[in-house]
Parts: C-alpha cells; structure tokens; sequence
C-alpha cells in the first residue's frame, strides 16, 4: 500500500517491524533511563490552560513497556511535559503511581525534583530552596531517586553563582540518597538561559563542578542536556570518582555513549521514549563488549532524533506523543495543554517516514492506518 502525502509525494510503509521482543533483564554495561511521556485523557473536558487530565492507565502502561525491556525510567521529567503543561498536582500524583508501579514490576525509577509548585512572579532564595525540599522530601518518601532539576524560580531568584552553590549545597546535604544533578540547557527551556551563574557555559561549568566537587558522596551523577558532545566529553572527564555522567545530548548521544578510551556516558534520554526496544538491543550488544554492533543499531536512529528535537526544542514532546500513537502504545493523538498542535503536518509526516524506515512501529499496518486518517483529517485524500 502507498501513503499519499502533502504535496502528492507517494511513500511506500515496511511490511515487518524490527520485532524486539521484551527481554526484561537489566542492562549491565551502562545505567540507561529512558524519560517518559505522559498520556492524555482525551474525554476530559478542559482547555490548554486546565490543569492536565492524565489517562493513568495508558501513562503505567507505557512506563510497563519500557521497564519490560529492561531500560529505567526517568519520570516527572521535561519529557511529560513538566512546566508545559503538567503542573506539580499532576507531577506529585504521577510521581506516586510511578513510583508504585515501579515497585511493583521491579522496575528502576529516577523522578524529578523541581519547585514548579510555587506561584508566577518573583520567588525569593528561601522559597525556592523550600519548594525543592518539599519535592525532594515526596520523592524520597516513594523510593525512587531524586533527580535535581534546573528551575526556572532559582534562574529568576539568582544573583549569581554563589546563589547556586548555596541552593544545591544545601539540598545536596540534606538527600538521604544520593541525587542526579540536572543541567538543561535554554534550547529545551529558555527559561533556564544563565543557569549557574553565567551565561557563559565556561564559567557555568566551574560552578557546576564546584557543586559537585563539594558534595560528590551524593551525587550519583549528572545529566547533561546541552546538546554539545565536546562540552559533555570534557566535563566527564573531570567529574570525581563514581560519579556518571548521563547523556541528555538527544543529537550525539551513540557516540557518547559508546565512549572512548577515557570513559563514556550513560543516558537519560527523551529520544529513548519512541527508541526504548531499539535502545535496549543495542546497549545489549555494549554489554557483549561488541561497540561496532551498537554503534550499527543506534546510528541510523540519529536522523530520526535530530529531526524531532528540531528547533524551537522544546516542542520535540510533540513527536514523540504522535510515535507513541502510531506505534499504538495510546489509543489517541492529544496531549496535556493542547500540544499536539505544536508541530506542524510536514514535520509530523516525516517522523513517521523516519520512525517506519527504523522499523519503530510493532505493528506497521496500525500505523499506516492511523496514518492515513491523520492525513485524511487534514486534508490530505488517500
């Protein structure tokens, strides 16, 4: 059968999926998490501006999905959608039933900590310390790992990077675990533009390092999200002793994580939402010692994953949702805050194109057939 798309371009689907079956054991060569999307309920009556009405059912079973092919989930993180539509009510309450269900299949789970609970405006220091400890108190009460996001109040609130040191120092002694220390840079979040202190990512780095150098028996390690695999290279390789450095580089992340012969990164990676089973085969192989396998598996992907995390960055949930449809891991195309509509019907057709060549979707015919009433719905005649 042929897709008629936009334009009149023909494009033929694959007949056969790549077929990777849930293995279930955990990985071994490399910590992978991958950050999951949340599930919309498209029955609930709300506007963009609602607070999110969360399918929890089709949200658990994906989270099942990923844990079934022996991957980790980073949950609560930008990838659900946190400040762009999910609020933290709906944070707190996916956290717990994450958390949960975690235990439940025996599965691993990192979530985030952020202070996406205190009110618009200007924050002062003492409430922006106070709202990370409350989210790092209901995290730690769960089980999971705690993963220190960047905040937006602590980036307004700052005067500087001795206001970073202070903030994470205190909050670093205070874990009864130790946390993962998130570096977002302002292609996800522009928000977050000046994080440590500096807008020059030089300066930023020695403030970053100086939190970790201070405190390195509570930070398992850092994910870095600049989308920069020099600059992430060099700060791994000055990082203390046992603690990791997980790629967040959704552009460079198979050589990254391959490594070189002075260490690599493990990965906490939105792109691993929609690649989970491909992403789980091809860390396998590292486990073998078989890095030119893994490297075969994983690279392809890249296109893909530049293609989704396409400026403006922040949008790439987008994508991924629509995968998670096509791939029928949801029974819907709609997301929190109306976010489906942030990526245009071009970009959208593509992703499908690429996600299909990989041979992403376990049931290529659903996938064509939903494709096709997307395009039908946009005008676009079959």
């Amino acid at each position: 059968m042929t897709i008629r798309l936009p334009h009149g371009r023909a494009y033929e689907p694959r007949t056969e999926p790549l077929a990777l079956a849930p293995h279930g054991a955990p990985l071994t060569s490399r910590t992978v998490y991958s950050a999951a999307h949340v599930v919309a309920d498209p029955f609930a009556d709300v506007s963009p501006a609602s607070p999110a009405a969360v399918d929890w059912d089709a949200t658990l079973a994906f989270r099942r999905h990923l844990w079934s092919h022996g991957l980790a989930v980073a949950e609560a993180m930008d990838t659900a959608q946190r400040g762009m539509g999910l609020d933290w009510a709906g944070a707190r309450e996916l956290i717990r039933r994450s958390a949960a269900e975690a235990k439940s299949v025996g599965g691993a789970i990192a979530c985030g900590v952020g202070t996406d609970q205190l009110p618009p405006g200007e924050s002062t220091l003492p409430e922006v310390t106070a709202a990370y400890e409350e989210q790092l108190a209901l995290v730690e009460s769960t089980g999971a790992r705690a993963i220190l996001m960047a905040s937006r109040a602590l980036a307004a609130a700052a005067g500087g990077p001795e206001d970073y040191l202070a903030t994470y120092g205190h909050l670093l002694r205070q874990a009864s675990e130790p946390v993962i220390l998130h570096w977002l840079g302002p292609m996800f979040d522009p928000a977050l533009d000046g994080y440590w202190g500096s807008p020059d990512l030089d300066a930023a780095t020695e403030t970053f390092l100086e939190v970790i150098d201070a405190h390195p028996d509570k930070v398992d390690g850092v994910k870095v999200s600049l989308l920069d695999a020099q600059r992430e290279i060099g700060l791994r390789r000055r990082l203390p002793k046992g603690v990791r450095c997980y790629t967040g580089d959704d552009y460079n992340y198979p050589e990254l994580i391959a490594g070189d012969d002075h260490g690599f990164s493990h990965a906490l990676l939105g792109i691993f939402d929609p690649l989970g089973p491909l992403a789980a085969e091809a860390v396998r192989t590292l486990d073998t010692g078989d890095a030119k396998k893994f490297r075969e598996l994983l690279d392809p992907t890249v296109e893909l994953s530049r293609h989704l995390f396409e400026p403006p960055t922040r949008f790439y949930k987008t994508g991924v949702v629509f995968l998670a449809w096509l791939a029928g891991h949801q029974s819907h195309f709609t997301m929190v805050a109306g976010l489906h509509s942030a990526r245009s019907l071009p970009h959208l057709c593509r992703a499908y194109e690429l996600a299909d060549g990989l041979g992403l979707f376990p049931d290529p015919l659903l996938a064509e057939t939903r494709m096709k009433t997307f395009l039908a719905l946009h005008g676009v005649d079959q």
